[in-house]
């Protein structure tokens, strides 16, 4: 049974940094996509990043481009976010994600197991 588990959310101010990390179990880590994807209050759940199996390619979306990192360490079966230059509209419920495609196929319908989400509020 796979299970993923983020952790690491927060209350954190405006520019500051957070890290997040999804650990994994019940599969066979370094043979899936991961990646990242967030949903505000009152949206939808969009993606920001993935990472391919060997974390050699990653994509992120446009709004997080030079501010948000993704990284895996397979050998932990465990994913990763790192957040810089946080601002308001980063607050969301963050959740960790597996991907039998490559990582450029980035539409959620791709996406067949899930975590829980970890809370993330920026104040300003």
């Amino acid at each position: 049974q796979v299970q993923l588990v983020e952790s690491g959310g927060g209350l954190v101010q405006a520019g500051g940094s957070l890290r997040l990390s999804c650990a994994a179990s019940g599969l066979t880590f370094s043979s899936y996509t991961m990646a990242w994807f967030r949903q505000a209050p009152g949206k939808e759940r969009r993606l920001l990043a993935t990472i391919s199996r060997n974390g050699g390619n990653t994509y992120y979306q446009d709004s997080v481009k030079g501010r948000f990192t993704i990284s895996r360490d397979n050998a932990k079966n465990t994913m990763y976010l790192q957040m810089n230059s946080l601002k308001s509209e980063d607050t969301a419920d963050y959740y960790c994600a597996s991907s039998s495609a490559s990582y450029y196929y980035t539409d959620i319908r791709y996406f067949s197991s899930w975590g829980q989400g970890t809370r993330v509020t920026v104040s300003s």
